[in-house]
């Protein structure tokens, strides 16, 4: 459907008609695929990737009175980490040089109590621009705010799921000590951190390598079974150490 300012062209027949649309749209195609375009939705991913530690914004109120407590706000969320870059900010309606300048700085354009130019939505469509319109300042706040959460170094920390005791040690070609456990607290799972403890002191810790009930490998043992595992880099197992067991957990 065409659309107010787009060009309207005369041809010889359906055939050419055909082939220019379809060039047009083919260029569309190609102009949107090769922007490396921000959004909100799909932030956290491009951080993960390490492709954004800087969001640059572009930000439109209808009156000073509500853009500047809008700016304040949002320079106070910026940190060493993650900067905030405000690359312009005015009155009025989102225009089509507004997008222009998103598009060519991978910047998000916020709007609060605003609209945009239909001319400055096509291009936005075309260049994949993200415009975000609000009417509550707390609710443009946060929305940023969630994003610079996605955008920080992610933050893990330990959380214990299970205790073994150890009943036997043997040694396995390939494996080398392999310990005869009883699950005692929780689970023991593959793959998950052991820590080993002799009379109270840590004495080892590396990772769970292989889990075993009988001669069968699982994926993990509940309290009350007994199992077979071996915990990478362990060169003196005793009988009668006690073993915790971890998982990473992200926490920011």
């Amino acid at each position: 459907v065409p659309a107010a300012g787009d060009i309207f062209q005369v041809v010889e027949n359906d055939r050419i008609a055909r082939q220019i649309a379809h060039e047009r749209a083919e260029k569309k195609r190609v102009a949107q695929e090769t922007v490396r375009t921000l959004s909100l939705d799909d932030l956290y991913a491009q951080i993960q990737s390490g492709d954004v530690k800087e969001l640059n914004l572009i930000i439109k109120a209808d009156v000073q009175g509500s853009l500047e407590p809008i700016v304040s706000s949002l320079n106070d969320l910026s940190s060493e980490e993650v900067k905030i870059r405000i690359l312009h900010q005015d009155v009025g309606t989102i225009s089509e040089s507004d997008v222009m300048l998103a598009a060519a700085s991978r910047a998000l354009i916020l709007g609060f109590n605003t609209r945009v130019d239909p001319v400055a939505a096509r291009q936005a469509e075309m260049h994949g621009v993200d415009i975000r319109l609000y009417d509550v300042i707390y609710q443009l706040i946060d929305d940023v705010s969630k994003a610079m959460t996605g955008m920080l170094e992610p933050v893990y920390e330990e959380r214990q799921i299970g205790e073994a005791e150890v009943r036997a040690v043997f040694k396995i070609r390939g494996l080398g000590k392999v310990l005869g456990c009883l699950v005692t607290d929780g689970v023991v799972r593959r793959d998950a951190i052991a820590k080993v403890y002799r009379n109270g002191k840590e004495v080892h810790t590396g990772t769970v390598i292989s889990l075993k009930r009988y001669q069968e490998d699982v994926d993990e043992i509940r309290a009350g079974y007994e199992c077979g595992l071996a915990i990478e880099n362990l060169q003196d197992p005793q009988e009668g150490d006690n073993l915790r067991f971890f998982e990473k957990v992200r926490v920011r």
